[in-house]
């Protein structure tokens, strides 16, 4: 359904996208997960017709996005990372702009539409702009789905919203992944990652690692601690020294560590009685989505500084 083969985007010394490669299959929910600045909006602008590549092609469903973009924009409910629809229309009015801009109806789709839209018929005659902000994604979201499109592209499209507000659109984006429809999200919500079916990880405009949620778990190969007691900071700027130390950060309430397999926490415990931290134990601890994703993106940021210092 959607191929991205090679593709690279530069903001003049600013790397977008970095010779990417990879593909969203028909009917599949595929999660951008990433920091701000690690690429997603970018891919999501270059596969809206929003952006050119500098190199490299994409395709949706085998039509090519930039030679056919009108095509790409017929089939395709696009959903910004800001609020982009006319805040001095109505709920009702932004729906009806928005199917005539397509040579659709309210009433054609509503199926699509209408566990959302029952939700927002009480604020129909509000004006756009002063709905809350849970209620704005909604309405955004149903603009992008009224004329019946065949894939999703929604750029963060959970950021502010409540954490009540957050489950419904989750709710509603599995029940619309389960119509067949391609849905292609992106967030920066680590947690969110479990609720698709395949996620890319980036960071720094380039794939750090693509799988379902389970494989990106599976694939981790340290052995993970966490260090509870003491004074975080003090744990955390002696650990960063540690030389058997491959990733270090706070968690929760817990220092986190990983290292290679032949290291133990006496080894650790050690290593901190003599940087004169008292109080601290270290225990084994199973890594989750969440530590793999923080191990990977101190291994990416660690390569890039090397080949920085290397390379001037």
């Amino acid at each position: 359904m959607i191929v991205f083969s090679n593709v690279s985007k530069h903001y003049n010394d600013v790397v977008g996208l970095n010779t990417t490669s990879f593909q969203v299959e028909t009917g599949e929910l595929f999660g951008l997960i990433g920091p701000d600045g690690a690429g997603k909006s970018t891919v999501m602008r270059l596969l809206a017709t929003l952006l050119l590549p500098d190199t490299g092609s994409i395709t949706f469903n085998g039509i090519n996005v930039v030679t056919d973009y009108k095509s790409v924009r017929k089939s395709i409910g696009y959903m910004p990372g800001s609020f982009a629809l006319y805040t001095d229309l109505t709920v009702k009015e932004n729906l009806e702009f928005f199917a005539s801009v397509f040579s659709s109806s309210v009433e054609e789709n509503y199926h699509l539409i209408k566990d959302i839209y029952d939700q927002l018929a009480p604020f129909r005659h509000r004006r756009a702009g002063a709905l809350s902000g849970g209620m704005k994604q909604k309405l955004a979201l149903s603009c992008a789905l009224i004329h019946s499109p065949l894939a999703l592209i929604l750029d963060e499209p959970t950021t502010g919203v409540d954490a009540v507000s957050r489950v419904e659109f989750w709710n509603m984006l599995r029940r619309l992944k389960d119509t067949g429809m391609t849905i292609l999200v992106s967030t920066p919500y680590l947690e969110e990652a479990s609720l698709c079916d395949r996620v890319g990880l980036m960071n720094n405009g380039t794939f750090m690692r693509i799988g379902t949620p389970d494989e990106v778990v599976k694939a981790y190969n340290k052995t993970l601690w966490a260090i509870e007691g003491g004074y975080s900071h003090a744990v955390l700027k002696a650990l960063r020294r540690y030389e058997a130390v491959h990733a270090v950060y706070v968690y929760r309430d817990k220092v986190m560590m990983s290292t290679e397999a032949n290291i133990s926490a006496e080894d650790i415990m050690e290593y901190l009685k003599s940087k004169e931290i008292e109080g601290a134990s270290v225990v084994r601890a199973t890594p989750d989505f969440e530590d793999c994703f923080m191990d990977l993106m101190q291994s990416h940021t660690s390569v890039k500084h090397d080949r920085t210092d290397k390379h001037g």
